[in-house]
């Protein structure tokens, strides 16, 4: 029932003391595409002021999540709820954040573009995009590992892949948001930061 992503001892302190920087105090977070829920739930107790709302759109992942949540027994951690990023029926109301780890360059790009109008629709005024992966990015050289990492993502799904940075960028502008932080993560990995422009 509980599946176990092996990137989540490496990366969940690192993430946790950016969310510090960027997380509001209280409201909703939303995870989308949350995966085993081992993140969700070292999130919510990290966060007590705020309610965790993960999501996934496949019924093992959501397995996964509600029996670590049912472990954990945090107050603060809700159910998880059934999100496909790529379509627009999100049953939600606001949120105060958005969190996606590790989903756009493992989806169509389809993916990346619902998530921008999900977070367009459904965020509140001052909430943040959170968005943690590997990136393209142009003037900086990329790992090896990563271009080795994008090629095998490639050969899966050739709709996958490592994504450019300055896509990102355009396609939030498209929705309203621009980027406010960079932050260099473990492994070669980023922390983009998107808000509403003003």
């Amino acid at each position: 029932m509980k599946r176990h992503a092996p990137a989540t001892l490496r990366n969940t302190q690192p993430i946790i003391e950016v969310l510090r920087k960027e997380l509001p105090s209280a409201g909703t977070v939303l995870e989308v595409a949350s995966g085993t829920g081992e993140h969700a739930v070292a999130f919510a107790r990290a966060f007590p002021g705020v309610t965790w709302q993960p999501s996934d759109r496949t019924a093992e992942e959501l397995r996964s999540i509600q029996a670590y949540r049912e472990e954990a027994g945090l107050k603060n951690l809700a159910e998880p709820m059934v999100l496909d990023a790529a379509t627009d029926r999100w049953s939600l109301g606001q949120a105060d954040a958005i969190i996606c780890i590790n989903m756009i360059h493992i989806s169509d790009w389809e993916a990346t573009v619902g998530l921008f109008r999900g977070c367009a629709k459904h965020l509140t005024q001052d909430a943040p995009i959170i968005l943690y992966g590997p990136y393209l990015e142009e003037s900086v050289e990329t790992e090896p590992s990563n271009l080795a990492f994008d090629r095998s993502l490639k050969a899966r799904n050739p709709a996958w892949g490592l994504r450019n940075i300055a896509d990102v960028d355009r396609l939030a502008d498209e929705y309203g948001f621009t980027r406010s932080n960079r932050y260099e993560m473990p492994a070669n990995n980023l922390i983009l930061v998107y808000r509403r422009q003003s």
